[in-house]
């Protein structure tokens, strides 16, 4: 079986610090990163080392107990909620971490009616439970009271009472319970899948408690869905690597995708160069990707995040949108025909924002979703081109010339008189 996950979280919840237990308990790191010391395995990027939080979506590969996994590291801060949303398209199912000593917060609704756009199966992972005053049952009711009656707690022994709590989400299920005493791993799996049931589990990411049983309930309750044979794709993401190159990291939905295949791309059609699947910053060459597995695609030049192809053909369009305008100046007397391309290529890649230009006055404004990530913006214009701006919320004044015009009647000239 083949799964791709994500960690859905309220800022400072532990997100980053869950996906280095995972990626510990399962072999794929020696080493337990902590993010206060910039040396987790998905923070590698000098911005998200320096504030201390995930900016863009990363991914890593790891197995457990015959389950392939492919995680994928999300941002947790409202600024970068798109980020997380366009990463939702390509989920078989999502992790929603929730710190257990903070409680349910408002960003974590926001991304429960997200999850609940995108019909997403949700394990529930409560974290920071080695707090004082977090108790496994009052974090269940919570949920019950502030987000859904169907979550059930999965960390206990398979009791009457275990499943007298899962029958309560089905009708189906109740029959089973009543006939059975019992319900049956299978039906479990399909009322998660179906999102009637939330399974629910307890620990301390930080201390890695509870990953083993987290690994476990994924392992034997997630269902892959169906994978068809005919070839389909989604992306969900453009980014560029070090050297420049443009990579478009989509999920192949359905058949395979071989290196050299030709896909659409604009008005023509482009060539793939190369298939990566990167685990962390290293990343290993494929001939071939198949369906559930999410690659980045070299040579596509045209392509977009929410790009669909084959049975995925269509664009999905994003829930979240950009809330904040501003105008851009520029302090060393940049070009600002030659900086808007470079503002279009951070479009491509963080396509949440929107960036306008008005041909009259030759200036650029750009919409974003808050101050962090104009910030982000800001450095990145500065470090991977060389490109200082600055940034105001109110347009600039524009003057314009007034003359005085006298409007002077030219004589009418002489008829000619006839001879």
């Amino acid at each position: 079986m083949r799964l791709t996950i994500g960690i859905i979280a309220h800022v400072d919840s532990g997100k980053t610090t869950l996906s280095e237990a995972l990626l510990f308990e399962t072999g794929v790191i020696r080493r337990f990163g902590r993010v206060d010391k910039g040396e987790s395995f998905f923070d590698g990027d000098p911005l998200e080392r320096s504030r201390g939080i995930t900016i863009f979506s990363k991914q890593a590969e790891f197995s457990y107990e015959g389950t392939d996994f492919t995680l994928l590291d999300t941002p947790g801060h409202s600024d970068f909620t798109a980020e997380m949303e366009r990463t939702l398209q390509v989920l078989d199912c999502a992790i929603l971490l929730i710190s257990a000593a903070d409680g349910i917060k408002g960003q974590t609704k926001i991304l429960w009616r997200l999850l609940e756009e995108y019909r997403l199966p949700v394990f529930v992972f409560f974290n920071k439970m080695d707090r004082p005053g977090t108790d496994k049952e009052s974090a269940v009711r919570d949920f019950h009271e502030q987000l859904s009656a169907n979550a059930v707690n999965f960390s206990g022994e398979k009791s009457e009472e275990f499943f007298d709590h899962i029958a309560m989400c089905d009708e189906e299920c109740m029959e089973e319970f009543l006939e059975t005493g019992r319900i049956s791993d299978g039906s479990i799996r399909e009322l998660i899948f179906k999102r009637r049931l939330f399974p629910c589990f307890f620990g301390s990411a930080l201390r890695q408690k509870g990953i083993k049983e987290l690994l476990k309930g994924l392992s034997e309750y997630a269902k892959e869905p169906a994978r068809p044979g005919e070839f389909g794709a989604r992306v969900f993401k453009i980014a560029r690597d070090p050297s420049g190159a443009r990579l478009t990291f989509l999920k192949v939905t359905g058949g395979t995708l071989k290196n050299k295949a030709l896909l659409p791309d604009g008005e023509d059609k482009s060539k793939i160069n190369q298939l990566r699947i990167y685990n962390g910053a290293k990343f290993t060459q494929v001939n071939e990707a198949f369906a559930g597995q999410i690659v980045a695609a070299e040579g596509l030049k045209e392509s977009f995040a929410g790009q669909g192809y084959g049975i995925e053909e269509g664009s999905n369009l994003p829930v979240i949108m950009p809330v904040k305008e501003y105008w851009v100046a520029f302090p060393n007397g940049e070009d600002p025909l030659k900086a808007l391309e470079r503002f279009r290529v951070l479009e491509e890649e963080i396509p949440e924002i929107s960036v306008g230009w008005d041909e009259l006055w030759k200036e650029i404004s750009i919409s974003v979703m808050g101050e962090l990530q104009l910030q982000v913006i800001t450095a990145l214009l500065k470090e991977r081109f060389g490109l200082e701006a600055e940034f105001a919320e109110t347009p600039p004044e524009h003057v314009i010339d007034e003359g005085l015009f006298e409007w002077v009647e030219e004589p009418e000239e002489a008829e000619e008189e006839e001879i």
